[in-house]
């Protein structure tokens, strides 16, 4: 396995997000999927929470591949489940206008 610079893995990962449909719906899955998981953790404390992250993630990850059906690409987590860690690094390059 190469060692790859975390601006090549987010290069990568842009090749398979160029389609406008598919980068807006990852603009708003990946942080909901983000923000879920330290909610699901909060939630094991508070009752009752619960509902919001599952909702988040579930959503989140529909967003995902909705997206890719538009891009006629696979996610790049297919071929390298590396890049489940690379989704959150893309969305803050994207705000940043470098992917």
């Amino acid at each position: 396995m190469t060692r790859r610079t975390s601006e090549e893995w987010i290069a990568q990962y842009a090749t398979s997000h160029t389609h406008p449909v598919n980068r807006m719906l990852h603009t708003f899955g990946i942080p909901m999927i983000a923000i879920s998981i330290p909610l699901f953790a909060i939630a094991w404390f508070v009752p009752g929470l619960w509902p919001l992250p599952a909702a988040l993630f579930i959503v989140g990850w529909i967003f995902q591949f909705v997206g890719h059906g538009f891009e006629g690409k696979p996610p790049e987590f297919f071929k390298d489940p590396r890049f489940l860690f690379v989704g959150l690094r893309w969305w803050f390059a994207k705000l940043r206008g470098r992917a």
